[in-house]
């Protein structure tokens, strides 16, 4: 367990079993198979707790807000900030895939697979479906619940709908903030203890991680074509490189805003981007973040706790920077003319299907680039044939610049108040020295000789005040004398 554990801590060995994991996955899939399956456990076991955690951290940290000075303005600020770091991450990669093209600059042959992958889902489409049957009574269509505000919150979290449970989670917070102290008492103590077992749970499961990335890695290159990734490697690359460009300006917002060194600042937050970077879960990282943010980066434990598990879910950055990617990939592929409307649709389109699929997994977050594509009117196929075949490539750095963009938030909104700041442990703190007392021999004698003089004095003193006594009698005794001359006689 412990080689498992530094492993799981070490970015050199999960890129050396991402790589393993690509070889076998070409050469032998049945073990990609097994160590997939694997890799499916972990993502249940992880989605187990941390559904449970991500309500009783939301619990707390809104608790805790509510305490803060201007909680109403706190929040708001946090809401709105949120949108425009979704919005400026569209934004870049809308600048800056505009410039580059992705997906411009394809030969005929990659071009012409990429058509026939589009074609056969467009073909594919078709759906045979029987309106009357005469001997079979007919089954009622149930209408889609809105995940938002459920209506039952055990359905939501049977379902595992995080975007409902979420949801639920901020109202009940709020509930519980407007207590008194005295009231919660019992059910904090309960919801603590709880928090602390999901988050060993998950923090166990997390050693699994070296396995995890070999069957990711396997199942990938055993399913995908090597000519389709070939063929989508300009957008992997442009999708790449700015998850690198936004990660790093965020890490430099957190180094700005917390006043840490850079190398402190990534050394305490390489275990939850590793576990963002290879778990394939938004919601694997949370105890990783919230302990780095908090313990080892000293902000705010109730805004990390109310903002890491709220941007999980609603703050899709990396989703944002996806789509926005996504639709220039397949406007350039159709060689379809981009107006300045048309960019500014795709950036606005980008930020509303971002935060449309809070809550979704990803195969259904490449549906909602329909929300982008059909503004241009470009066929909702061609994201369905191309992209699916590579989003367990992009799901990774996906997460990993939301995972970054939240931790920049909290930065951002805990900076500059230094009494809701926790004070960061010192690395090296000087020991507290006792104090000492030193005598030489000299100073033994001179202490000596001075206490045999004081000893002295005190006797002499004692011995006159005696004699004085002797020589002049009390008072009272003179005065009963002199008034009975008789008796002295």
């Amino acid at each position: 367990m412990g080689f498992l554990t530094r492993m799981s801590h070490s970015l050199l060995a999960l890129l050396m079993c991402m790589a393993a994991g690509g070889v076998a996955g070409i050469f032998a899939p049945a073990l990609g198979d097994v160590a997939y399956t694997a890799a499916q456990v972990y993502l249940s076991i992880v989605s187990m707790a941390a559904i449970p955690l991500l309500v009783v951290a939301t619990f707390f940290g809104l608790r805790q807000t509510m305490g803060l000075p201007f909680p109403a303005r706190r929040i708001a600020m946090i809401a709105g900030l949120a949108l425009l770091l979704v919005a400026s991450c569209a934004g870049t990669g809308l600048a800056l895939g505009w410039v580059n093209s992705p997906g411009a600059h394809l030969d005929a042959d990659l071009r012409e697979h990429l058509g026939e992958l589009v074609q056969k889902a467009g073909d594919g489409g078709d759906m045979e479906m029987r309106l009357y049957d005469g001997g079979v009574q007919a089954t009622p269509v149930e209408r889609p619940r809105a995940t938002l505000l459920p209506d039952n919150f055990f359905r939501v979290l049977v379902e595992g709908r995080s975007l409902g449970i979420l949801s639920c989670a901020l109202l009940f917070g709020l509930a519980f903030a407007a207590l008194a102290r005295t009231q919660h008492n019992a059910l904090n103590h309960m919801f603590e203890g709880i928090y602390r077992t999901l988050e060993l749970i998950i923090a166990r499961a997390n050693i699994l991680l070296p396995v995890v990335a070999f069957g990711m890695s396997a199942h990938v290159f055993s399913q995908t074509d090597a000519v389709t990734i070939r063929a989508m490697s300009g957008f992997l690359l442009h999708f790449v490189v700015l998850v690198a460009l936004l990660g790093m300006a965020a890490i430099w917002v957190i180094h700005r805003r917390g006043n840490q060194p850079l190398v402190e600042v990534l050394q305490h937050l390489k275990t939850p981007m590793l576990v963002s970077l290879v778990s394939s879960s938004t919601t694997a990282s949370i105890p990783h973040t919230i302990e780095a943010m908090s313990a080892r980066l000293g902000f705010s434990r109730g805004i990390v706790e109310l903002v890491v598990p709220t941007a999980s879910v609603f703050l899709r950055a990396g989703s944002a920077l996806y789509y926005v990617l996504l639709a220039l990939f397949v406007a350039n592929l159709y060689d379809r003319t981009l107006s300045a409307a048309d960019i500014g649709m795709i950036g606005t389109g980008a930020t509303v299907a971002a935060f449309a699929s809070a809550g979704n997994n990803s195969l259904t977050n490449v549906g909602y680039a329909g929300i982008v594509l059909s503004l241009l009117q470009l066929p909702i196929e061609a994201a369905l044939a191309l992209f699916l075949a590579i989003d367990l490539i992009c799901e990774g750095p996906r997460n990993l610049l939301t995972l970054l963009a939240s931790c920049a938030l909290i930065a951002i909104v805990s900076a500059g108040l230094p009494s809701e700041r926790v004070a960061a442990p010192a690395a090296h703190a000087a020991p507290v020295q006792p104090l000492r007392f030193v005598l030489t021999r000299g100073n033994v004698y001179l202490l000596a000789g001075c206490s045999v003089l004081a000893s002295l004095l005190i006797l002499l003193m004692g011995i006159a005040v005696g004699a004085r006594q002797a020589v002049q009698p009390p008072a009272a005794y003179a005065t009963s004398a002199a008034a009975n001359p008789g008796i002295s006689r």
